[in-house]
């Protein structure tokens, strides 16, 4: 209780010595300089965004489900990660990947991977594994498989979903600089700086930053972030250009591992409680952009080109922890290094013309998209275990160097692959544009090379083709209102077999006898139809969908003892509705939020087995409310309220173990005033109001672990725009 009540204090202290700062303006101009700010400053979700190949478009006028999160969004939460971002979407729930501190997001019950975020548009330019996500103006979602709208993620992941980040472009005039705080110690700022130039303003630079570093909520684990954005554009009527280069540099210091688990689930520890070690350490630096053309050869047609690239490396410590004894907390840890190194580029180009004859449109697509990546790593698992205790965690010295695969001083190439695909569709428009036909092919080829940690001599070689359709139907029978159904394939680069994994008998961690080698590519087959319907400020979505595909996972091998082996094993089936609301209910009364329901079933599966069962860590259904109230009779002040709720989820392929449902809470408030003739904006929030401790993701391609939760963090922040 004293802790919380010093937590508090401090966030209202803030606020207090920044309104003590404010000097009164006059009574007119103040009120207009409150109320515009407090209009800026509202947490929205547009209803559309960029639909890959279609480029812009809203949400009604296409066969899919797409959505928009906005800056002032990210501003105003003070997200941590671009994982704390897509905790407002009802559909998205976020895990971390198997030995690694990478987010991974779960879409329709199927991963996202961090390196198959987009960026503008283009696959692997985003940072790996963490993104920081004070450097985008908007992060936009896709529910579904979009191989033909973006092509095929390299990474292997993205058949349930995709996520776009839209980097800052100078669309105002802006001048603003933030001071944060987040429990327990992390202290940060920020500086976003626009400008419009020219006659007509057809010259833009916005440049921004950020720093902030110091421990965060879970106990002693540190978290440090800097990033560096400018994007310089040009709209000079026909002709529209854009150049953006971003640095991130993030470091992760003491992080909470997943908890790997066998026979049965421990009860959960403190919220608190950290289970790393104090050499548990991820340092990633990357340095990525990219420069994109737009050019009107007529008014009816537009020729674009963009291209992309990252530089990125990163150097990982991980510690693990097996738990032994459910009723003791009892455990087992194990530590690795793995150095990793990217150099990624990626192009795409495309022609789009609009064409009306006969009483009917058509809006015709045709273009190519490549991207080429090389990944140079190496490991040392770390030599024997040590022991160590789930609810009174043991700290150890870092254990020597075991089993090295690879330079570890100059890692060199371990895989290089490239995706090439070439595309065309044509939407056509009938009734005055209210019933539209799309249909589009895209031809895929995925090339993948595989080299050995020994050495690093090529051990395997692949290309495989896929042509991937998509149809898509949108009726609009009145007014605001739009229904839509698709065909929609999905086509990844197979999975790439891990080191080691999690043995889904005993929870052991065991080596995985094919390691290093790349699965065909995947396939899946999507149907859905739904509806959107606008009231006024209010947009709904209702998707009702069905996902087939191909089932990776580890299993024993049964040729190689104490090894197990990765492979599609059966097929995944996900069916759900998912039912999403966005909007201003009433004058200043904002709501985000909606209800996803999915039905998950393993089918022909080896011999029978878990037949019918649910596939891990995907909940039964989730549901999120984020809501905003702009009080009237108290000038300037904003009440925000968020719940989160996960439903039960299997933990393994068996069903003999399932996570309870969870629901988080929480508070926050702004503030704006002005300060001469600025607006100052104050934040308080307060994420997991009640501290609750639980389990919140059973998600893994690599055995049975779990995610905790995140434990009460309070959250304080000041901007002012000059």
């Amino acid at each position: 209780m004293n802790d919380l009540r010093t937590r508090t204090m401090l966030g209202l202290s803030v606020g207090t010595a920044m309104l003590a700062m404010a000097a009164p303006a006059a009574a007119q101009d103040s009120d207009d300089i409150v109320v515009t700010a407090q209009r800026n400053n509202a947490t929205e979700v547009t209803a559309g965004g960029n639909v890959g190949v279609l480029g812009d478009k809203a949400a009604a006028d296409v066969p899919f489900s797409v959505r928009s999160y906005n800056e002032a969004l990210i501003l105003n939460q003070q997200p941590d990660t671009l994982g704390e971002v897509l905790e407002n979407d009802p559909t998205i729930r976020t895990t971390l990947g198997f030995g690694t501190a990478a987010e991974v997001f779960v879409i329709r019950g199927f991963a996202l991977n961090s390196d198959d975020i987009g960026f503008d548009g283009l696959y692997g330019i985003t940072p790996r594994q963490l993104v920081a996500p004070e450097l985008f103006s908007s992060v936009q979602v896709i529910n579904g498989a979009s191989a033909f709208l973006n092509g095929a993620a390299p990474g292997g992941s993205g058949i349930g979903g995709s996520v776009n980040l839209i980097a800052k472009r100078a669309d105002r005039d802006l001048t603003r600089a933030t001071l944060g705080y987040t429990s327990d110690a992390h202290f940060g700022g920020a500086f976003d700086v626009a400008r419009r130039f020219g006659a007509g303003g057809e010259w833009g630079v916005r440049l921004n930053a950020a720093a902030r570093r110091g421990d965060i909520a879970i106990d002693n684990e540190f978290h440090s972030s800097y990033v560096l954005g400018g994007t310089i554009d040009f709209d000079g009527g026909p002709l529209r250009l854009s150049l953006n280069a971003n640095y991130q540099r993030l470091r992760h210091q003491s992080w909470r591992p997943k908890v790997a688990i066998s026979t049965a689930i421990p009860r959960v520890p403190a919220a608190d409680t950290n289970y790393g070690q104090p050499w548990a350490v991820i340092e990633t630096e990357d340095l990525f952009g990219t420069l994109s053309l737009e050019y009107d050869l007529a008014e009816n047609a537009l020729f674009y080109a963009r291209v992309g690239a990252r530089d990125g490396s990163e150097e990982q410590y991980t510690s693990s922890i097996t738990v032994d004894d459910v009723l003791t907390g009892a455990s087992t840890g194990s530590g690795s290094y793995v150095p990793r190194t990217d150099n990624n580029e990626a192009a795409t180009a495309g022609l789009r013309v609009k064409l009306d004859g006969g009483g009917i449109s058509h809006e015709i697509n045709f273009g190519g998209t490549v991207s080429w990546q090389v990944n140079r790593n190496a490991f040392d698992f770390f030599a024997g275990t040590y022991a160590t205790n789930l609810y009174d965690p043991v700290v150890v010295a870092r254990p020597p160097s075991g089993f090295i695969g690879g330079d570890i001083d100059n890692p060199y190439p371990i895989g290089r692959n490239r995706v090439a695909s070439m595309f065309a569709s044509n939407t056509m428009g009938f009734w005055n544009d209210r019933i539209l036909l799309t249909g589009g092919l895209r031809l895929q080829q995925i090339k993948v090379q595989s080299y050995s940690y020994a050495g690093g001599a090529l051990t395997g070689t692949y290309r495989e083709d896929a042509i991937t359709p998509v149809v898509g139907l949108v009726v609009k029978p009145a007014e605001g209102l739009s229904l839509y159904a698709n065909r929609i394939e999905g086509l990844v680069q197979g999975a790439t077999a891990g080191i080691t994994g999690i043995d889904p008998d005993t929870g052991a961690e065991l080596p995985i006898f094919n390691a290093g080698e790349v699965l065909p590519p995947f396939k899946s087959v999507q149907y859905e139809v739904g509806g959107k319907l606008s009231l006024g400020a209010i947009d709904l979505g209702l998707a009702l969908f069905q996902i087939d595909r191909p089932n990776a996972i580890v299993q024993r091998d049964p040729d190689n003892a104490g090894f197990l082996r990765f492979g599609p094993f059966g097929e995944q089936r996900n069916r759900g509705v998912e039912f999403t609301f966005a909007g201003e209910l009433a004058a200043g009364l904002r709501l985000i939020g909606g209800v996803s329901v999915n039905d998950p079933e393993l089918r022909r599966t080896p011999g029978g087995v878990n037949e019918g069962n649910d596939p891990t860590g995907i909940p039964e259904w989730l549901a999120n409310a984020n809501v905003e109230w702009d009080l009237a009779f108290v000038p300037g002040l904003t009440l925000t309220g968020r719940i989160v709720h996960t439903g039960q989820q299997a933990v393994n392929e068996v069903n003999t173990l399932t996570l309870d449902d969870w629901t988080r809470f929480d508070l926050g408030m702004r503030f704006v005033t002005a300060v001469g003739d600025s607006p100052l904006t104050l934040r308080f929030n307060v994420d997991n109001v009640a501290n609750q401790r639980y389990w919140a993701s059973a998600f893994s391609s690599f055995g049975t672990q779990l995610l905790q939760g995140t434990p009460r963090t309070f959250k304080a922040s000041a901007s002012i725009d000059f």
